[in-house]
């Protein structure tokens, strides 16, 4: 179980997605594992070609105050860190979220069938997150489940001190998000029409959560690569 997420967004440079993605994925998910900083979910940003976004999970925060000296400082890292950066223009976005609901990886491997996950993220005002959970428990959840989409997970920002110096994460934002998964664009499709069709949803539901945010909502809509957990 993770109490502690990183939800990583690269920009990267122009083409050099797969590159990153092929030593991502072969020397990078093991070698964190091991040292106590799980790789959950690496993705495509099926919206922009040159994004990668990814998943990292901690026990808590002092095994990440671990975690990532021991990986950044290790063999792995030392060896195809050049390759890695080579490919990027900005690793800064990042968010430090904690689980609402957690994700439920028992029995998963990292392969499967290419799936869409979406990650949708709601800005909230500073002090908003409680109410806003208690108001996304009893109306929102209820609808996503009844339209297809039963959030695998729902994270909330931690507020937190920064133990790892060297990599930032964002303390400007005060964020709820949810982590879907569908089959593929149709089934995505499908869901946010039963959704528009719901009068539940529309009339009453939608313009609630709206008055809780501090900005429109964004969604990421991400392919999981052949390693990914979450898929």
């Amino acid at each position: 179980m993770a109490d502690v997420l990183e939800l990583r967004q690269y920009t990267l440079h122009p083409g050099r997605r797969e590159d990153l993605i092929e030593v991502f994925d072969r020397e990078f998910v093991e070698t964190q594992d091991a040292v106590g900083a799980q790789v959950l979910g690496q993705f495509r940003d099926r919206d922009d070609a040159d994004r990668f976004v990814w998943l990292r999970g901690f026990a808590d925060m002092a095994t990440r105050g671990r975690a990532l000296p021991a990986f950044y400082g290790g063999p792995a890292w030392t060896a195809h860190r050049d390759e890695a950066n080579d490919t990027m223009i900005d690793s800064d976005d990042v968010l430090l979220l904690r689980p609402v609901i957690d994700f439920d990886l028992s029995g998963r491997t990292r392969s499967g069938d290419t799936t869409l996950v979406t990650v949708t993220l709601y800005h909230l005002p500073p002090g908003g997150e409680d109410a806003f959970l208690d108001f996304f428990a009893t109306s929102v959840r209820p609808q996503l489940t009844d339209t297809g989409a039963p959030p695998l997970a729902v994270l909330r920002t931690l507020h937190a001190e920064n133990n790892f110096p060297p990599l930032p994460f964002r303390e400007d934002v005060n964020v709820v998000a949810w982590v879907g998964s569908f089959r593929g664009p149709e089934e995505l499709a499908d869901h946010v029409q039963l959704l528009a069709r719901d009068t539940r949803w529309t009339h009453d539901t939608l313009p609630k959560l709206t008055k809780h945010l501090s900005r429109p909502p964004e969604q990421l809509q991400l392919s999981p690569t052949s390693r990914s957990l979450i898929r």
